[in-house]
């Protein structure tokens, strides 16, 4: 009869105990704790023979908690700038143009036809997503440029600051 008794007093512990933690977990989880982290890359340079670019790019993350479960969500900005190394005259007959950049989550490219030599030495791509991967500090972004049969590829670093 002694272990019956103290069976049941040990289940009224626990189970006392057990309810009492689960609305301590309750309060918990209904909580919802954000914070914001910033990733702003803007110096990744680099040049080949004839071209020179920079990237330029802003990242914010946003970590939370929402019914104890890890909330995540992102949003990103980027601009590449491709500047010709030569003169303007040396442009004056190209016909095509193509960049792409490459970096571990994301790429782009740009095609451009002239029919009348074009004004600027500078061209320029850019854009933004929400909840993509976000480019890291030390990633090495692939440049390649085509225009009028030639073609050059290099690479940009991020700009020790």
């Amino acid at each position: 009869m002694k272990k019956i008794f103290t069976v049941l007093f040990l289940m009224m512990v626990l189970i006392a105990c057990s309810d009492t933690t689960n609305k301590d977990a309750k309060s918990e989880t209904t909580k919802k704790d954000t914070s914001s982290e910033a990733t702003e890359h803007n110096y990744h340079i680099g040049e080949s023979e004839h071209w020179e670019a920079v990237y330029s790019y802003i990242g914010t993350e946003l970590w939370g908690e929402d019914d104890g479960q890890t909330t995540h969500s992102s949003k990103d900005n980027y601009k590449l700038v491709l500047t010709y190394k030569g003169s303007l005259e040396e442009l004056s007959s190209i016909k095509n143009l193509e960049y792409t950049y490459e970096t571990t989550t994301s790429s782009g490219s740009k095609t451009e036809a002239y029919t009348e030599p074009p004004s600027e030495k500078v061209f320029t791509i850019g854009g933004g997503s929400e909840n993509g991967a976000i480019v890291g500090e030390g990633e090495v972004i692939k440049v390649n440029v085509k225009w009028d049969g030639f073609e050059e590829s290099f690479e940009l670093h991020n700009k020790v600051k």
